[in-house]
C-alpha cells in the first residue's frame, strides 16, 4: 500500500503502522457497524488503521467498577480490529483502548455506538429489536402538501408546571395527549396537532457530553451542541439514562406518536464538531484522521467550538453517511438539520441527500449555510449558502429574509423593515421569491447576497428567529422603542406573515405561536429553565396570537400559490407591484400553481401608520387585514387600492 512502513520493535511492541498521508489509510468496505450482539456471541469492530495494539474490555456497569474480562483484538489488512466473545453477553458494556506510538489513547466506545451507558463512556451490549415500542414495525411518516418547521428542544417544551405534561424535559412528552394548561389550552402534541405544523425539529437529541445524567433531578441545562455519541439518543431526555434500552425505545415512541398525529420529525444533527478533540471517540481511535488542520499543524476552528471535523476524509464522509441513514432506519426520522453545514463539503452534502433519498424520497435536508470561521477548504468546495443552488434537494436557512425584517444578527438592538426602516425593501422581496433569480429583484440592493443562491425556491428555510438568536418578542422589545404589547403582537403577526407567504419553507421556533419571551436574553444555551421554559398560559392570555399562527398555517396548506415547487413557476406567478417606503407588496396570479383563487394579492405594512397601496383593480375577498386572518373571509374590496392598517398585512383575493 503507497505510503505504507511497518516494524516491529526489538522491545516487543506490537507492529507499528504508519503512512504518508491520511489519503492512503486501508479503509473497509463494508459498513462500520462496531457491535453485533446475538444470544451466542457477540461481534465486536473498530477501524484504527494506526493502532499498534487493540483490547476490548467489559464491564457489568454503564460505569465504576473494573473490567470482568479484556480481549485483544486482531487487525484485519482494511485498518479493522476485531474479536469475538462467546456467551449472552446482553446488558453488559465495552469500550475499546487503543495503542498507538506505545501509549494507550484511553477507553471509549467507538465511534459507531448505537447504546451506551450512563453519560456515555461505555457502549452498552443490548438486542436492539427488544427496544421496539408496539407497533414500531407498521410505524409510517404521514404525507403532507406542505412543509412547516416547528423548532423545539425538549426541556422547553415540557418543563414549565403550567404545560400539564407529566414526565417533563422527556422524549416522551410528545407522547402525552390531553395536557392543558390551567386556563384548559392545549399543550404538548396536542398543541402541535392543532397548530398545524408539519415536521417537529427536535434540537441535538443525541448523547451530548454537558448534561450528567446521572443526576436527573438537578435542574441542568444545554442546547446539545456539544457532541458525544452521534448514534445514541442522549440519556438525560430518557426517563431512566442508567438503562441504555430506555432512551432508545422512548426515543422510538416519540417519533412514533409524532407519525400518529399527522408529524413527522426533524433531527438537528453537529457533525461539524466535536465536544473537544483529545477526550472523542475519534481522536482516541485514530488520532488527528477525523479533524482538519491549519497549515501550521494547529487545530482549525470553523465550528469556533475547538474543532472541525473533516467532512472530505474518506471515512468521516462514510461516517456521516452511515449515521444519517441508520437514524432513518433504525430510528424512523424523517429528516435533519445540518449545524453549521458550511464547513462540510458539497460532495459529502450531495451524497447524504442521495443515499438518504434511496430509503425516503420525501427527506428533508436542510442547515445552516455558514461557519463560524473560515474552514480549511476552498469556499466554491463547501456546502455555504452561495452554493446551495448547487446541492439539489438541499435548503438553508435565509438570513437575507431574517434580517431584513428584524434588522441585524450582530445587532440585537437595530431595527429594520418592522421598526418602519426604509431600505429592506428589495432583501425581502427576494425572501419571499425563495431566494432564486427573479426579473423584479434587484440584486445590488438585497443586503447580503449580490446573487440568488438557490435553484429553487424550496431550498431556502424562511424564518426570523430561532433558538440561537433571541425569541421574537425579545427582538421587537430590544429595537422597536416604546413598543405597546398591542404593537408588539402586530409586529410578531406581520414577521410570520412575511415568512409564511413567502416560496420559502417556514420555519417557527418553539412557543412564537404563544408570545414566548427569554427575559431578553440572547445565547440561552446553558440559561435555566426560568428564561428557557415556555410559558404557556400565554396562550391563555393571547388565543388570538395562536389562532393567526394556525391561520397562516392553514392559508398555506390549502393554497399552492404559496408554495410553488419550481423557479419558473415562481417567476410566472409571483409578481411584485409598486408600494410606498417600508411595504412590500405581490401578487400570486393566473391560479398559481392551479390554485383555486385566481389572484391572490399580499401587502406587508412595516411602518406605524396606514399605506395606501394601488392593486390591479377588481373585486377582493379579505382573509387577513388589521393582524387578524379568517379563510372564511373578513369583508370585500372593489377597486385598485388597499388601505392596510399600521404595522400589520393585508392578504386579499380574486376567484
Amino acid at each position: 500500500m503507497t505510503g505504507l512502513f511497518a516494524f516491529t520493535s526489538f522491545l516487543g511492541f506490537a507492529q507499528k503502522y504508519e503512512f504518508a498521508s491520511f489519503a492512503d489509510y486501508p479503509t473497509p468496505a463494508g459498513d462500520l457497524t462496531e457491535m453485533t450482539y446475538s444470544p451466542g456471541q457477540t461481534d465486536f469492530q473498530l477501524w484504527a488503521p494506526t493502532a499498534e495494539k487493540v483490547e476490548l474490555r467489559l464491564y457489568k456497569a454503564g460505569m465504576g467498577g473494573k473490567a470482568t474480562k479484556t480481549v485483544g483484538m486482531k487487525r484485519a489488512s482494511d485498518g479493522t480490529w476485531h474479536a469475538t466473545v462467546k456467551g449472552n453477553l446482553d446488558g453488559q458494556f465495552y469500550t475499546f483502548n487503543v495503542r498507538k506510538d506505545g501509549k494507550w489513547l484511553g477507553e471509549c466506545p467507538g465511534i459507531n455506538a448505537h447504546a451506551v451507558g450512563v453519560n456515555g463512556h461505555r457502549g452498552a451490549i443490548i438486542d436492539l429489536d427488544t427496544t421496539d415500542p408496539a407497533g414500531w414495525a407498521n410505524d409510517k411518516a404521514p404525507r403532507r402538501n406542505d412543509i412547516v418547521i416547528y423548532e423545539m428542544h425538549h426541556r422547553d417544551f415540557s418543563i414549565a408546571d403550567c404545560s400539564g405534561i407529566e414526565q417533563k424535559g422527556k422524549f416522551v412528552a410528545l407522547t402525552e395527549r390531553g395536557t392543558r394548561t390551567p386556563g384548559g389550552s392545549a399543550t404538548g402534541i396536542d398543541h402541535l396537532r392543532d397548530l398545524g405544523v408539519t415536521h417537529v425539529h427536535i434540537l441535538p437529541s443525541y448523547d451530548y457530553f454537558t448534561v450528567d445524567e446521572t443526576r436527573p433531578d438537578v435542574p441542568q441545562y444545554n442546547w446539545g451542541y456539544d457532541p458525544l455519541n452521534y448514534n445514541v439518543p442522549e440519556g438525560s431526555y430518557s426517563t431512566n439514562a442508567a438503562d441504555p434500552k430506555a432512551r432508545i425505545r422512548e426515543f422510538k415512541q416519540m417519533v412514533q406518536a409524532l407519525h400518529q398525529n399527522g408529524m413527522k420529525l426533524v433531527l438537528d444533527v453537529v457533525y461539524n464538531h466535536t465536544m473537544d478533540i483529545e477526550g472523542s471517540n475519534f481522536h482516541r481511535t485514530v488520532p488527528g484522521y477525523f479533524f482538519r488542520q491549519r497549515s501550521d499543524g494547529s487545530w482549525a476552528n470553523g465550528s469556533g467550538c475547538g474543532n472541525e471535523t473533516a467532512s472530505d476524509h474518506e471515512m468521516m464522509r462514510r461516517y456521516m453517511v452511515e449515521s444519517v441513514k441508520y437514524w432513518m432506519t433504525e430510528y424512523h426520522v424523517d429528516g435533519f438539520r445540518f449545524d453549521l453545514m458550511g464547513i462540510h463539503d458539497i460532495e459529502t452534502m450531495n451524497l447524504i441527500r442521495q443515499e438518504a433519498q434511496k430509503l425516503n424520497p420525501d427527506v428533508l435536508i436542510y442547515g445552516e449555510g455558514w461557519a463560524a470561521e473560515a474552514p480549511q477548504l476552498p469556499n466554491d468546495e463547501l456546502a455555504m449558502k452561495a452554493n446551495v443552488y448547487r446541492m439539489p434537494g438541499i435548503a438553508a436557512f435565509s438570513d437575507d429574509i431574517r434580517d431584513a425584517l428584524r434588522g441585524p444578527f450582530s445587532d440585537d438592538h437595530k431595527t429594520a423593515f418592522l421598526g418602519g426602516l426604509p431600505g429592506n425593501e428589495e432583501s425581502l422581496k427576494f425572501g419571499i421569491a425563495g431566494a432564486i433569480a427573479h426579473p423584479q429583484i434587484d440584486m445590488t440592493r438585497v443586503n447580503y447576497s449580490k446573487e440568488p443562491w438557490t435553484a429553487q425556491p424550496h431550498q431556502m428555510i424562511s424564518y426570523v428567529s430561532c433558538h440561537d438568536d433571541m425569541c421574537l418578542t425579545d427582538r421587537l422589545r430590544a429595537s422597536v422603542p416604546n413598543l405597546s404589547e398591542t404593537d408588539l403582537i402586530r409586529l410578531d403577526l406581520l414577521a410570520q406573515t412575511a415568512v409564511f407567504t413567502s416560496q420559502g419553507i417556514p420555519f417557527i421556533q418553539a412557543g412564537e405561536e404563544v408570545l414566548r419571551d427569554k427575559k431578553g436574553v440572547h445565547n440561552s444555551y446553558n440559561s435555566p429553565d426560568s428564561i428557557n421554559a415556555i410559558d404557556w398560559t400565554r396562550k391563555d392570555a393571547h388565543p388570538e396570537v395562536f389562532d393567526y399562527y394556525r391561520g397562516l398555517i392553514q392559508l398555506r396548506n390549502e393554497h399552492p400559490a404559496f408554495r410553488m415547487l419550481d423557479a419558473d413557476l415562481v417567476r410566472q406567478h409571483l409578481e411584485f407591484l409598486p408600494a410606498p417606503d417600508c411595504v412590500v407588496a405581490f401578487r400570486l396570479k393566473d391560479h398559481a400553481a392551479g390554485d383555486q383563487w385566481q389572484d391572490i394579492i399580499v401587502v406587508l405594512n412595516g411602518n406605524n401608520a396606514t399605506a395606501e397601496t394601488f392593486i390591479p383593480g377588481g373585486h377582493y375577498e379579505i382573509v387577513a387585514q388589521d393582524a387578524r386572518i379568517d379563510l372564511n373571509g373578513l369583508g370585500s374590496l372593489t377597486g385598485n387600492v388597499v388601505n392596510v392598517a399600521p404595522r400589520s398585512a393585508t392578504i386579499l383575493y380574486s376567484k
